[in-house]
């Protein structure tokens, strides 16, 4: 038996092939997985590319469904008021204003009409707004008007009128019909370049350059803000406009996205520094918002203190009415503490029932956006104390411009009232005191004319005993008509006594000032005696001119009688000096502009500049023995009725001292 030899113990000769083959894979798959990384290094870039690409293109197309959207809706709007307008003019034809109205209206809801034209049935215009009608309707508007008798339906014509320089038009036809027969039309025409500007929003026109085209894609309006299209992302939409063809065309201004080298890495990079300049900011941001919240504390601090320190009430509102804030002085003056006045509405407890329409009145305008920037007014504290307050009120603004609310400083105007109501019987007693001083100096010349008519009297009725005592001893009967006479004139003579008194009486008695409905010729009959008395007795000729139905006025007659007798006392004064002849003293009263004018006019020696310049201040006097009051108690009496004192220069030689006061209507002028 032959014997087999053995196997031997390494593997047969293919075996180092096998694992040059192992060894080439261990290399192979690290460049393999290099080659992927490089791979998608690339297709990412590629990637993000193409998906931005495809959501550029997808944005465009859905911006430019709403752009068309919009673009229909306001065509839409249109034709809904142009439908409802036609209905009226076949029903019920408003009249040519109120038609006028409605044209305007629709103007100003859409700005893309440039003309509405109404038609009758024969084809003349009855109305009109916008561009001047044309006499012979467009071909393209003609054609739809065809169609649209046709149908009997509202139809568009096609884009009409486009030129390099000036952009199309379209027109709207609507057949109007009543008991279904015709009866007229109404055209409207749209400019479809305003119709672009006005529809479409800034920011997409910034990004995409806009045409509306007609059937043979020319352009008829062009809107292109960011600069014309590049041709990469482009979409065409038609408005789906009844018998015309208008195609929106969009084309947007950026370019194809561009592929970024070594963007991963650059990724990470970008990454990381952002992340390190964003923790930068951040802790000089919040190193900025502690200092700004320090500095903020300090000032509230501040305003807190200096506004704690205000005797000025400060009060916050917002648009409602609701207070929002108010300051230490606010609440001494109403008397209520802070928490009982924040967070409240009207009516306030610190109102005071007597002017609360007066509150509620300006509290209206408050909320209707209207306030009195200054007014006087009264609070009431709760113990009953009325405390007058002056308010000041101005509109709080925010940050944003937007008005919030109101801010109202508030002032304790106590003390001020009650000085004011010093100075006031300060100047009753003064007023009283020139009066009592008035009828010092004509003491004299009223004691003259009291014993002329006093003589009268006593010669009157001497006159009519000896009448008496004759008859008697004749034994004939007495003569009624001469004892009639003669007791007519004392009579007469007792009466003209008893006015100088009663004039005398009522200048010169204190009394609180009353205004009334006056008239300026009461005021003068009132002063006319005394006046008289004291030009007679300076050889003076008085002369008194007055208009015809001059209106009243408001004001206290024993106020203006005295104004009246100061002024003509000057001016008989002022003509001590001058030739008998010229002595003539008028007052002469007239209206004009609605004020009522009294003039005092004398012939005098006038009035010096460097007189005239202190001629009203108190107690100034060119006289020795003057108080210096007599033209400042005149003009202040003048200026407590609203009106006012002045003097000018008389052509004729001497002085013309005006006041004016506002006249009333009285149902009618009075005398």
């Amino acid at each position: 038996m032959i014997k087999q030899p053995e196997q031997p113990p390494f593997p047969p000769p293919a075996a180092p092939r096998a694992t040059e083959r192992v060894r080439s894979w261990r290399w192979l798959v690290p460049v393999l997985l290099v080659l992927l990384f490089l791979a998608v290094l690339i297709w990412l870039p590629w990637q993000a590319r193409q998906m931005e690409a495809t959501e550029r293109q997808e944005q465009l197309i859905a911006d430019t469904l709403w752009v068309e959207q919009t673009l229909r809706f306001e065509l839409a709007r249109s034709e809904e008021a142009l439908t409802n307008l036609g209905a009226d003019l076949v029903n019920r034809p408003p009249s040519p204003t109120a038609l006028q109205a409605r044209f305007k209206q629709m103007f100003n809801n859409g700005h893309e009409l440039v003309r509405v034209v109404w038609y009758g049935p024969d084809g003349k215009v009855r109305a009109s707004h916008g561009l001047e009608p044309s006499t012979l309707l467009p071909a393209p508007t003609r054609l739809a008007a065809d169609v649209a008798a046709a149908t009997r339906r509202a139809r568009y014509s096609e884009p009409y009128g486009a030129t390099p320089t000036s952009p199309g038009l379209l027109d709207f036809y609507l057949p109007l019909y009543a008991d279904g027969q015709p009866a007229g039309s109404l055209v409207a025409t749209y400019s479809l370049q305003v119709l672009l500007d006005e529809t479409v929003p800034w920011w997409f026109a910034q990004d995409n350059a806009l045409s509306l085209l007609d059937r043979e894609d020319r352009t008829v309006a062009r809107r292109a803000a960011g600069g014309p299209g590049r041709g990469v992302y482009t979409h065409r939409r038609e408005l789906d406009l009844p018998g015309a063809l208008v195609v929106l065309s969009t084309d947007s201004v950026k370019r194809a996205p561009q592929l970024l080298p070594n963007l991963l890495v650059g990724s990470v990079i970008v990454l990381a520094l952002g992340l390190v300049l964003s923790l930068g900011a951040l802790w000089r941001h919040i190193s900025r918002t502690l200092a700004a919240e320090a500095a903020l504390r300090q000032q509230m601090a501040f305003r807190t203190a200096m506004e704690n320190s205000l005797i000025t009430g400060l009060r916050a509102r917002d648009l409602e009415g609701r207070v929002t804030y108010v300051n230490r002085a606010f609440c001494e003056i109403v008397g209520l503490p802070q928490e009982e006045l924040v967070g409240k509405k009207p009516p306030m407890a610190y109102w005071a029932p007597e002017v609360m329409a007066e509150y509620e009145e300006r509290f209206r305008g408050v909320l209707a956006g209207n306030i009195t920037p200054q007014f006087e007014t009264v609070f009431q504290r709760p113990d009953g104390v009325r405390v007058p307050v002056l308010v000041f009120e101005a509109p709080l603004v925010d940050a944003n411009g937007r008005q919030s609310g109101w801010m109202s400083s508030v002032q304790d105007i106590t003390d001020r009232k009650r000085a004011e109501e010093l100075n006031r019987q300060q100047q009753e007693k003064l007023e009283a005191s020139a009066r009592l001083a008035t009828m010092g100096e004509i003491s004299s010349m009223l004691a003259h004319e009291l014993n002329q008519p006093l003589a009268a009297i006593s010669s009157y009725t001497a006159g009519a005993l000896n009448v008496l005592e004759r008859s008697t001893q004749a034994g004939e009967p007495v003569n009624p008509g001469m004892l009639r006479h003669a007791l007519d004139q004392a009579r007469q003579q007792a009466q003209r006594a008893g006015q100088i008194i009663r004039s005398v009486h009522e200048f010169v008695k204190k009394r609180e000032p009353r205004r009334e409905l006056v008239t300026i010729r009461s005021v003068i009959d009132g002063v006319h005696a005394l006046v008289e008395l004291q030009a007679r007795q300076a050889n003076v000729v008085l002369r008194i001119e007055q208009a015809p139905q001059l209106p009243p006025v408001l004001a206290d007659r024993v106020l203006l009688e005295q104004v009246l007798l100061n002024l003509t006392r000057n001016a008989i004064e002022a003509m001590q000096d001058t030739r008998l002849e010229m002595r003539v003293l008028r007052i002469a009263a007239a209206q004009a502009d609605g004020q009522v004018t009294v003039s005092v006019i004398d012939r005098g020696h006038g009035i010096a500049p460097e007189v005239a310049a202190g001629l009203f201040s108190p107690f100034y006097s060119t006289k020795a023995e003057g108080m210096g009051m007599g033209l400042s108690i005149c003009r202040t009496a003048i200026e407590f009725h609203g009106g006012t004192l002045s003097h000018a220069p008389n052509p004729g030689g001497g002085t013309i001292f005006t006041f004016a006061l506002p006249a009333q209507a009285a149902g009618g002028a009075l005398g």
